[in-house]
């Protein structure tokens, strides 16, 4: 198999023990047909050599891949789904297929979705539609091109079945996804754990995520209290990404949250078509609990969990005040990111930072402008003639954004501003905004006609962005 050099397995989930997971096998398919490669990450990762026949035979057949692990891990969790507990979880239609490390030593999974039934699946098919795979390849693209920390679509293989579902047309193609996270250990694994009693599990499930994904947690005098507080702070910063994206991920269940402040599993996700904070991406969210504005507190709340299923290990007092840090890195995060984006230095005092973002903001929502379009436009500081350009110039000469505009000329430019002049991106006539209605003309031309242009097309727009932000200095944890 012709893996490159720094190809580097590390299987290392497996020695947790078989108390943590169930060897399984991937469902066979009766075709496989390759949608989407994700080039980029294969080669980061050892695998950018792999020929189509091989690609197909490890993430469609999931033959395993060298020195890795020989079975597909399934793993346990429980977890709150819309704030009420469920011990019926786990992985139903997905698992962990191989663990390896990435050209800065981080240790990265491969899992699954859509790959077969578990003995976890309560009766489901264990398949994902096609559609399915075509959204989260699309949410995982955005995401990452407006940097924000997410898990990255690595393959997508149409598998050839007809699928029965209750929520889009029947029957729909099916698809298997591979995604490349940081980690699939949940808020839920730890859960389960702590309401199964099994202590000496919990520990070392502790002790793992310590040493593999949070050292620094080892260096205070309670490294359970260093890692809760690890863990708090990146997903506060997760947190503020998915703001200053305008990003509603859907589902914030605890079981969809993990340990390394990562986005993944999108299943309704949707993008704002302008700044509100009820708005809610699940159509079977009928109480709105995970809307746009929510998204802060219930990240909170699901810390909570996380402190009360580690008590056992630590002092509970102790936990929830490292969970109370949460509010303050957060807002520090908006103010900071937001002002990056917009290509512009943080102005000193730090109050007056902060009032500008929160101006910014006041404005986004009052004026109903198209969420992404400010960012687009006001780069760099909103130079005249970009705001005269936008469809949107006498939104901008309104009274909702005089004050703004004139506060964001104050501010000095970050260097990257220097490539907006030159980037394609910046000249481009629309933002991308990857709104759903953008989503479903993708699927509809692949579902009508098979049509994969548009969805390429979408996929080489976002990769435009992603560079125009590295450039602009947008940072990527």
């Amino acid at each position: 198999m012709p893996v490159s050099s720094h190809y580097t397995p590390d299987s290392r989930h497996e020695q947790l023990g078989p108390a943590f997971y169930d060897a399984v096998e991937a469902a066979p398919f009766p075709d496989l047909r390759l949608r989407f490669r994700n080039q980029h990450w294969a080669e980061r990762i050892g695998l950018g050599a792999l020929d189509e026949t091989e690609w197909l035979a490890h993430f469609g057949r999931f033959e395993p891949l060298p020195d890795n692990l020989a079975t597909p891990l399934a793993l346990r969790y429980h977890g709150h789904q819309f704030q009420t507990y469920n011990p019926e979880l786990g992985d139903g239609r997905g698992f962990l297929f191989a663990q390896l490390r990435d050209e800065r030593n981080r240790l990265l999974d491969l899992g699954t979705k859509g790959s077969g039934r578990t003995p976890w699946s309560r009766g489901a098919d264990g398949r994902l539609t096609l559609k399915g795979g075509v959204r989260e390849v699309l949410a995982t693209e955005m995401l990452e091109a407006l940097g924000c920390y997410t898990s990255k679509s690595l393959s997508l293989i149409e598998t050839g079945e007809d699928l029965l579902r209750h929520d889009e047309p029947s029957p729909t193609r099916s698809s298997v996804l591979v995604r490349l996270s940081h980690s699939h250990v949940r808020i839920g694994t730890f859960q389960r754990l702590e309401r199964l009693g099994q202590r000496d599990e919990l520990r070392r499930l502790v002790d793992y995520c310590i040493e593999t994904y949070w050292p620094e947690a080892a260096d205070e005098p309670d490294p359970v209290a260093g890692l809760l507080r690890c863990v708090v702070r990146a997903t506060a910063d997760m947190t503020a990404e998915w703001w200053v994206a305008g990003f509603v991920h859907g589902v914030l269940n605890t079981d969809n949250v993990v340990i390394t402040g990562e986005s993944f599993d999108y299943g309704p996700w949707r993008f704002l078509p302008h700044l509100d904070p009820y708005f809610t991406a699940a159509y079977f969210d009928h109480m709105r609990l995970y809307a746009f504005g929510r998204q802060p507190g219930v990240m909170v709340w699901n810390l909570e969990q996380l402190a009360r299923s580690l008590a056992p290990l630590s002092q509970a007092a102790k936990l929830q005040g490292r969970v109370g840090a949460f509010e303050t890195r957060f807002d520090e995060a908006v103010v900071t990111r937001t002002l990056t984006r917009l290509g512009l230095q943080t102005p000193e005092p730090w109050s007056e930072a902060r009032a500008l973002v929160g101006h910014f903001y006041e404005a986004m929502e009052a004026s109903h402008i198209p969420f992404q379009r400010p960012f687009f436009d006001l780069v760099g500081g909103a130079a005249p003639e970009r705001l005269e350009a936008s469809p949107e110039a006498s939104t901008y000469r309104s009274a909702h954004w005089s004050g703004v505009i004139d506060e964001l000329r104050a501010c000095d430019p970050l260097p990257g501003v220097a490539t907006v002049g030159e980037a394609a991106y910046w000249q481009s006539p629309e933002p991308m905004a990857m709104r759903v209605d953008e989503v479903e003309a993708i699927w509809k031309a692949i579902a009508d006609d098979d049509n994969w242009e548009p969805f390429t097309d979408a996929i080489d727009a976002m990769r435009m962005m992603a560079r125009a932000h590295r450039d602009l200095g947008v940072a990527w944890r």
